[in-house]
């Protein structure tokens, strides 16, 4: 007799909002997605279910007691990286950067819509699962990607990267010297169908320049990057 096959995990979602009404409004939505979902409604109650729970993805409002999301971000990104979806009332380039800076994969402005946000859920999930695909190593020139264990080298000094800026990087080395427009950086790696995010393009590609080294990317003005080969 074969043996019944187990359960599909939920995928568990950490709601991190201190706005009761905002809070519950979400993590409904993403309930009736098929989500398991915790919510925490301050800095330390975050990071303590980060722990606790190990979600699988992180939504989070930058504006919290206790502290900010921006150090509950580097806070579990250090302990255990995972994506990362920021929520801010305020649209100001400056700390949208300082955001994505410190791990965030993606971000909302308020007021937003719900279709948005599970959709954008759904785009960051799926980058995950596509990351998870065949494991392998990528050399290119001084650049050694295990992308098995996710670990990056670079003339054999180990660099630690976040999830979404190491798989912008596996992106671009499997494909050295190609250019590769911003939009369709979006699309492949971050799973979005518009171009409304290019500065999240640019504040990642700063990141891996300032970690591995200002010479790694080559802007092509106008339209996009591409990884040289060093």
């Amino acid at each position: 007799m074969e043996p019944m096959p187990q359960p599909t995990r939920a995928r568990r979602i950490l709601v991190v909002e201190d706005e009761p009404t905002i809070a519950e409004s979400v993590a409904a939505r993403l309930r009736a997605e098929g989500f398991a979902v915790t919510v925490a409604c301050d800095g330390p109650a975050a990071v303590t279910a980060a722990d606790t729970e190990q979600p699988d993805l992180m939504v989070l409002d930058v504006m919290l007691p206790g502290f900010d999301g921006l150090e509950v971000c580097r806070r579990v990104q250090a302990r255990r990286p995972m994506p990362v979806l920021m929520l801010t009332a305020r649209a100001d380039e400056t700390d949208l950067l300082i955001g994505l800076g410190v791990g965030a994969d993606d971000y909302l402005t308020k007021p937003f819509s719900m279709r948005v946000l599970t959709a954008r859920v759904h785009a960051l999930l799926r980058r995950v699962d596509r990351s998870a695909e065949p494991a392998a190593t990528v050399v290119v020139g001084q650049l050694r990607i295990d992308i098995d264990q996710r670990r990056v080298w670079r003339a054999e000094r180990e660099t630690q990267l976040t999830p979404l800026e190491f798989d912008l990087l596996v992106y671009l080395a499997r494909r050295p010297r190609a250019v590769h427009p911003r939009e369709r950086l979006l699309d492949q790696v971050w799973g979005w169908t518009d171009a409304s995010g290019t500065r999240a393009v640019d504040s990642h590609i700063k990141a891996l320049r300032r970690k591995l080294g200002a010479d790694l990317i080559r802007t092509v003005h106008g339209v996009g990057y591409a990884l040289e080969v060093r």
